[in-house]
């Protein structure tokens, strides 16, 4: 048996088939949620913010400083809001070391347990926040003259959408009979 390749020739109309044959790929944008969207949004207010601040700081030598403060709170925003599309996703920093050495039933419990428990805690959470609203009122910020209740309003929308989704995935975890914590591999793609 011989090792030596074997070539043909190809024609041009050969060649300008196989571009014709590979689809673009179509973009699915309906796997994002309006919690991605709103942090997209603010993400990117947040990015003018800081490059003004660096131009008008490295450019014009007399930077603006309410910049700063507006780059300080959409990173918070960001942040807040970002939080809920990681518990939409199961992203968030979890030890699934335990439910490896723990018999099925065991695993399955101690799972419901947390997600009961990170239900209670996002809306505990909610009403702190809102509570905090309350006290606060409409305190101004330093630099500029609005108030700082938009910034915790934006801290309520996020901690009540990791609720909502809390409760959400939850329910999806009951459903499917386990969660990322008892099968990782189920949802990042490498169980088979």
């Amino acid at each position: 048996m011989s090792t030596a390749e074997i070539h043909r020739q190809i024609t041009a109309d050969e060649i300008a088939h196989t571009f014709e044959e590979e689809a673009t790929p179509k973009v699915d944008l309906g796997i994002y949620a309006f919690e991605d969207w709103v942090a997209l949004a603010i993400f990117w207010v947040m990015a003018l913010a800081v490059f003004l601040q660096f131009f008008t700081r490295y450019v014009l030598n007399d930077s603006y400083a309410w910049t700063e403060e507006i780059a300080t709170y959409c990173l918070i925003g960001v942040v807040f809001i970002g939080a809920a599309m990681c518990v939409r996703l199961s992203r968030h920093i979890q030890v699934d070391l335990v439910y490896r050495y723990l018999p099925r039933p065991a695993g399955r419990a101690l799972s419901t347990v947390i997600d009961l428990i990170r239900i209670a805690f996002f809306g505990y959470a909610t009403k702190l926040v809102w509570v905090y609203i309350q006290i606060i009122g409409d305190e101004q910020m330093t630099t500029i003259n609005f108030p700082k209740n938009y910034v915790y309003y934006a801290v309520l929308l996020g901690f009540v959408l990791m609720f909502l989704r809390s409760v959400q995935a939850a329910l999806q975890h009951w459903r499917q009979g386990y969660s990322v914590l008892e099968r990782p591999g189920a949802y990042d793609g490498s169980e088979i």
